[in-house]
């Protein structure tokens, strides 16, 4: 995965963002949000597209776009670093394979272990019965 193209292919805008600020808050904008075309994009194959519909399906719109919002700092530089830094962790995250579970069966001690505890429980409370008539 080359990261300075896939950075290219990233589009951002700058809007006002809540929070501190002080007098300075409501002239400049500073949060970023950051919108990825994952459909479109020349740095995936198709076999990662795949992938990264599957992994980052909560995270997509209905276009297949990936949009990320940072207002953490003041600075719009230093947001825009944030989201790009949290785009490169989703998307290397987004392109694990997940390993195949392999199935096993319980151990023979474990399957015998179980069986006695059962009987001991099953003893246990067949003694706190009242004692029959009979």
């Amino acid at each position: 995965m080359n990261t300075e193209k896939l950075i290219k292919e990233l589009n951002f805008k700058a809007t006002r963002s809540s929070g501190a600020g002080g007098q300075h808050v409501n002239k400049v904008s500073s949060k970023i949000e950051l919108f990825f075309d994952v459909e479109n994009s020349l740095q995936f194959s198709e076999e990662e597209k795949n992938l990264l519909f599957k992994n980052l399906a909560t995270r997509l719109t209905k276009e297949n776009i990936l949009i990320l919002t940072c207002y953490e700092s003041r600075s719009q530089h230093k947001n825009k670093e944030l989201a790009i830094q949290r785009f490169l962790a989703i998307t290397t995250q987004g392109l694990i394979i997940p390993k195949k579970r392999k199935p096993t069966k319980p151990s023979k001690a474990s399957i015998k272990k179980k069986a006695e505890n059962k009987k001991k429980v099953s003893v246990k409370k067949a003694l706190r019965k009242k004692p029959g008539l009979e």
